[in-house]
Parts: structure tokens; sequence; C-alpha cells
């Protein structure tokens, strides 16, 4: 079949099954937007700035499971894509990003808008290619997908020159040709652990008194939720979930103990540093988590089960190592422990059980006439929101409050940028969400400095009719960085407050054609959250006016040990009566 290689990727793409991309044209990508006039390929949606694009992949990765495409031009269209690839390569979320080029003859003339894209992000992309005859498309293409999941997910990248996909280009001329079969040596994943490993790591688990499941975000990666939740059962080990693992284990369930780190649960932070074993699925043994690696957990052996390599004793070096997917490696795990039964754990869970006692999560309402508490509104969301609604968040104080009180019973729930922490990243991941899960609710939980970032984004929400609902917790302040020039900094506060009379929020979002309610007496949150919950044809902007000065507690101070957590000032004041 003859056709031009622009033609050919659109065709590639839905050889790949792809339902959308997310895009924005240009001169070098040009050919290949119009091979799409007529509908040709697959749904594309328009974004406002191509950051956003690439945000939008993510979110439709992380909510779907399926790899999430982006397609912009070359030059600063491919510069504006770098932080949603690095943000994705931290995450491991698979996208398969496209960026035009320009004429393969031009290269290295310093042509305009040309930019030596695959230099640039070779160290944030799994690979990636440089592609010079049209006749590669349909391969490469389908050598991306491949590599972008299969393994260690994440993004990869064709940099495609216009020669090759222009039609009225000779050099753009190609014969189609059906893909191969995939033959790549380094992208062989090793899924299965040794047996003798599988072994050595279920004796320490059957022997441990103060075993914890460490999850990560490679257990929902590998689809692994089921099995995690059998293991914990079947050994009666408690489970701490990270900020990237949130929803791999249902928060109501007895063994979850939640999330772990900087910002984590008291009782979850203390269980790791006092466990004397750690079974790590999935997880990278991040610095937010452990604080002060010196430190953490000092007496805990530990069994590292991870997909790739290069993470197994990378932080920490463990008594176990574990090559192999998380869900098939617990499976292994549960068929060995078989029916011998674990040590006896009920000094443990009695030791927990009074931490949680004595130091839930937990805030100070509101006194009267103060603004909103953030924890507040996000306890209503999630009470008055489906059980399976998808919650984006931003990155900052909002983020943390987001993971610690919205209860996440479903996993691919929760959608955040945990490695990069990318500002600006919640409203068009829940747009990227929205558009591949469009039966289910997608809130963006936003701050307001977060949201100054993408915003412009609703305008593709509205025009696209992807209607996602906003909760904007506008505290006035760059919330996160306010927190720590308090705590650390002697309450030098330096370029971090935002309050003014601009911008207004309401009239921006009814300018980008959203719902807008601003909300600022507590009364008035659950009439604002179920209106919102109602509206399904557009996208919904609630501005919620809440107090600057709150500071996200419990808190590991950066640098320091997690024996040296910080509880809210009130528990602190229980504590020493």
């Amino acid at each position: 079949m003859q056709m031009d290689g622009g033609t050919a990727l659109l065709k590639a793409l839905e050889f790949e099954g792809v339902e959308v991309v997310f895009g924005y044209p240009g001169g070098a990508i040009m050919p290949v937007y119009d091979s799409m006039v007529g509908g040709a390929g697959p749904r594309h949606v328009l974004v406002r700035h191509e950051q956003g694009a690439g945000h939008m992949a993510s979110g439709y990765a992380h909510a779907t499971g399926k790899p999430g495409v982006v397609m912009v031009t070359s030059g600063p269209a491919a510069t504006n894509i770098v932080t949603p690839l690095a943000d994705a390569y931290l995450d491991s979320v698979p996208i398969v990003a496209i960026t035009g080029q320009v004429p393969y003859g031009l290269i290295g003339t310093d042509a305009f808008q040309e930019t030596d894209t695959t230099g640039i992000t070779m160290s944030i992309t799994k690979h990636n290619y440089l592609v010079s005859d049209p006749n590669d498309i349909p391969q490469v293409v389908h050598e991306a997908f491949h590599i972008a999941t299969h393994g260690r997910p994440g993004p990869v990248l064709i940099d495609l020159p216009k020669n090759i996909t222009d039609a009225r280009n000779p050099q753009s001329a190609m014969t189609w040709a059906d893909p191969i079969a995939v033959d790549l040596p380094g992208f062989k994943p090793v899924l299965d652990g040794k047996p003798e490993d599988i072994t050595a790591a279920v004796e320490l688990m059957l022997a441990a008194k103060r075993p914890v499941l460490y999850a990560g975000g490679g257990i929902l990666k590998a689809r692994g939720a089921d099995e995690l939740r059998a293991l914990a059962e079947k050994l009666n080990i408690p489970v701490v979930t990270t900020l990237m693992a949130r929803g791999a284990m249902p928060d109501s369930h007895e063994l979850n103990l939640g999330m772990p780190g900087m910002h984590g649960n008291y009782t979850a932070v203390m269980a790791m540093q006092e466990a004397d074993l750690l079974i790590a699925m999935g997880s990278r043994f991040d610095d937010r988590v452990t604080g002060r690696l010196d430190s953490f957990a000092p007496d805990a052996k530990v069994v590292h089960v991870d997909i790739d390599p290069a993470e197994l004793g990378k932080i920490r070096t463990p008594d176990v190592a574990i090559r192999g997917d998380a869900k098939r490696v617990m499976g292994q795990m549960l068929e060995e422990i078989g029916g011998s039964a674990p040590a006896d754990h009920q000094a443990w869970r009695s030791t927990l059980s009074g931490w949680q006692e004595n130091y839930p999560l937990a805030y100070e309402d509101a006194e009267p006439g103060a603004k909103l508490k953030p924890q507040m509104v996000l306890e209503r969301l999630h009470a008055l929101s489906p059980e399976d609604t998808i919650v984006a968040s931003g990155v900052g104080q909002h983020q943390m409050w987001a993971s610690q009180y919205w209860k996440f019973e479903k996993p691919y729930t929760w959608l955040n940028s945990g490695g990069l922490g990318t500002m600006g990243y919640s409203i068009p991941a829940a747009i990227g969400a929205k558009a591949g899960m469009p039966d289910q609710t997608v809130w963006a939980v936003d701050g307001d400095g977060c949201f100054q970032m993408t915003c412009q984004e609703l305008i593709t929400a509205a025009v696209e009719g992807i209607p996602i609902k906003v909760a904007l917790l506008n505290n006035t302040y760059l919330g996160m960085v306010r927190q720590w020039q308090e705590m650390f900094y002697d309450n030098r506060l330096s370029e971090v407050d935002l309050s003014g009379p601009v911008p207004d929020y309401i009239k921006m979002s009814e300018a980008m054609g959203c719902v807008a309610i601003r909300v600022e007496d507590p009364d008035e949150v659950d009439a604002a959250i179920e209106r919102a919950n109602g509206i399904n044809d557009r996208p919904v902007v609630i501005e919620f006016l809440t107090e600057p000065g709150e500071n996200v507690y419990p808190m590991v101070p950066g640098g320091k040990s997690n024996s040296d957590v910080v509880v809210p000032p009130f528990q602190q004041k229980e504590t020493a009566k």
C-alpha cells in the first residue's frame, strides 16, 4: 500500500489501538496534521500549551493503564514537553511523544525551530528515535509502544523530520508494511523471581515479628492490587502505600496504615522506622519516604522486589533482592507460603493500634468567621463524590492534604506528580484522565499557585467537551514554600504572597467556558460540591477560600530522621499532658 509518511504515522497509531492524541500543530509537524483533514487517525485534542498536552497524556495513561500519546512540532514545542517527559520518566508512566523536526538535510544547520530533541530528551526517556526513512515509521511506532509499556513503563520519543512526512516531498513516499514482532534484547524484562529468592524472602516474612509491606507505585503499574491485598491478609502484615501507590490497598482495610514519608501518617512513618522487616514491593526508597537514610528503619531486614534491576540496592542494600514483576512475584510468594503460618504479630498490632489512637490524622476546626480548613473541604469532596472518582492533584500543600484526607478505596483513582513534583500538573492530567475514562467523575485538586500555571487548559476542556471539575484551594500563598520559610527560615517570607485583587478566579474560569462557584462559608461547601457533581456538560471550578496559615502535618523536616516526625501542635500539647 503506497502512502506518504504522515498518513503512515496515523495508520501506525491506529494499528497500536490509539484512541486519542493530545497535541498542538506547527511547521515541522504540519504535514501530519494535513493528513488528519477529513477525520483520519485517532481523536485529536487540541491543547492550549504543549506542556498541557504532555500532562494530559500522562493523566490518560495513569487512569487507563494504556500509553498516552502527545504530538507537537519542533523547537520550542518540543522543549515545552520536556517537563512532562521528565515527569513521566520519574513516575514510570507510559507515554509516546511524537515531535516534528526540520527536514533531515537541515539538521545541524541551526534551521528555524531546530533543536536537538533526541539529545535533549535522551536522559528523560526510556528510548528515543530520529527517523530518517518513512518506511521505518510503522516499525518504529510499534517498537516505541512496546518499550513504553513493557518492563518498567516510561516515555519514548519519536522525532520525525518534515521531509519524510510531507506528501508533497518525494522523500515521504513509502510502502506500508505491518510491523513485525519486536526483537529488542535490551527491553525484555524478567517477570518471575528466582525460586531460591522467593523461598528466602518467604522465610524472612514468616519469621518477622514486626513486618511492614512497603507498597510503591510499581504495584499499580503491574496491576497487582489484588495480589497485594491477598499477601497482606495471608500473613497479617500491615501495609503502607506511598504517594504513588494510593489506592493499591483500600484505605478502609484494617491492615492499611496509610501513606508514609515526609507528610505521611504518624503510624505509617513509625511502623517503617520500628519494623524488623520491610517488604519493599515496587518502591524505590525515595528520600521523601526514608528521611535521613542512615537512620531509616535501622533494625529492619529488607526484601526488595522491582522489575528494574537498577533500583535493587541503589539506595538500601536488601537482604533479598528479587528482580521481577510485582504482581507475578507476589503470586509466587503466595504459592510458596501455602498453608504456613506467620509469627505472632499481636504485640506489633498492639503497638500500631496505640499510635493510631494517639496520633490520628487530625486538624483543628476553623474558628467562627475564619476561612475554610482545606482538610475539611477534601473530606467533604470525598464524602459527596462517587467511590470511583478520579482525583488529580497539583503539587504542594493541597497535594499532601488530598492524599491524606481523600480515602482511596480503588486503584487508579489517584493521579499526581510524585517524583518531579510538577506544579500545574492537575488540570491537564485530569483532562487526560476524563478523556480516557469519560464515565467516571474526575476532580482536579489545585492550589492557586498551580492553577495559574496551566489553567488555560480549561479552554481545552470546555471546547472539547471534557467536563472535569476543579477544587481550587485558594490560600493566597505558595503554601508549601511558605510553610518551610515559616518553620525553617525564622518566618522570613520571601516571594510567596499571591494575595491581591487579581486574578479574579471566578471571572477567569467563566471566561474559559466553565461554571464557576466561590465558597467562603463552611455551610456552603456541601451544596457547592453537590452542584458541581451534577454538572456534566462543561467544566466546573469551585474556588474555596481557605486558611492562609494552615500547615501540613505530620511532617518529617528535611534532612531529619523519620523518628523526628512532627505532629500538629495540638497533638504535641496532648502528648505533653
